[in-house]
């Protein structure tokens, strides 16, 4: 009885890998074969992987087993000696070649997937990144950080295998080496795709924030807010949030940044000479950081 009822469960699931192609009174049923089908989903897998229990499963699936915490193998129950899962070629073009054949009944062929990015890979790329950055190579830095937003846009496993492996402080770094320089509109490409890329890795390792919290990388990271590009001002504001507030007190032109702002959001237009008089003042008080620390929450609940 218990293996009936199962049974009878499992072939309502298997409905949804069903294609039904009706014509006048015929109706044909394309049933998927069982060797097809993730062991978990039960739906025809698009990206076949093996564990090294000798099992497949579809990749976006056994991936999912395994971040919930899960150490076995769903089919053997049997304790996984390592989580490494490897692409199963043979049974992913058998699925292509069962899609075509079976294509004028509605079966589209399922694409070849991307082989998702290793840790090995962007731990390459991120030393590459950091020499390039050290030398002051623009142009190959620039093609690095493209090559690693390129694997990020992929997947979200791909952004995930790059935030683990510390890119984040390799980022960092090379964001403060090319703000190091005397002038920031001569990076400003590829200092904006390390500031895309940054923002994927917060809240940033304590190495990042060091590096941000330097002198030339507040005054890139305000330069960027004080820009017209829109994506760049939202990056800039999200990695000021990470670095203390008492290095962001050492930088006076962020002050009167966000006074400026201040203003401007409560409609209220002063002469020049009132601002100067205002920081002046509050220099004199020696109550910026406090100031800074109560504007920048305010600024930050409200408008961010």
């Amino acid at each position: 009885m218990v293996l009936s009822w199962t049974r009878r469960n499992v072939f309502r699931r298997a409905r949804k890998g069903k294609e039904q192609i009706q014509g006048g009174d015929l109706e044909v049923e394309v049933v998927i074969p069982n060797h097809f089908r993730c062991p978990v989903s039960l739906e025809l897998m698009k990206d076949p992987v093996t564990l090294s229990t000798g099992i497949t499963y579809d990749r976006v699936s056994i991936e999912k087993w395994i971040e919930g915490g899960n150490k076995t193998c769903p089919v053997t129950n049997q304790a996984l000696t390592t989580f490494d899962i490897i692409p199963n070629h043979a049974i992913r073009r058998m699925i292509q070649d069962w899609c075509v054949e079976n294509s004028s009944y509605g079966i589209e062929r399922i694409p070849t997937p991307r082989i998702p990015v290793s840790s090995y890979e962007v731990s390459e790329t991120c030393s590459r990144i950091l020499s390039a950055s050290q030398r002051g190579d623009d142009e190959r830095c620039q093609e690095l950080v493209g090559k690693i937003k390129v694997w990020g846009r992929e997947s979200e496993r791909n952004k995930r295998c790059i935030v683990s492996a510390g890119t984040g402080d390799v980022f960092a770094n090379a964001f403060d080496c090319f703000s190091s320089d005397d002038s920031i509109d001569k990076h400003v490409v590829v200092l904006e795709g390390i500031l895309e890329v940054l923002t994927w890795m917060i809240p940033l390792g304590e190495e990042g924030v060091s590096k941000l919290s330097s002198q030339a990388s507040l005054n890139s990271l305000v330069w960027f807010l004080e820009g017209k590009d829109l994506a760049a001002r939202q990056g800039a504001a999200l990695l000021l949030k990470e670095v203390c507030v008492q290095e962001l007190a050492k930088i006076e032109e962020l002050l009167r940044l966000w006074l400026r702002w201040l203003g401007s959001l409560l409609g209220v237009l002063l002469p020049r000479l009132v601002w100067q008089q205002f920081l002046t003042w509050c220099h004199q008080q020696r109550i910026e950081r406090e100031l800074l620390r109560d504007l920048w929450s305010w600024v930050w609940f409200h408008f961010c």
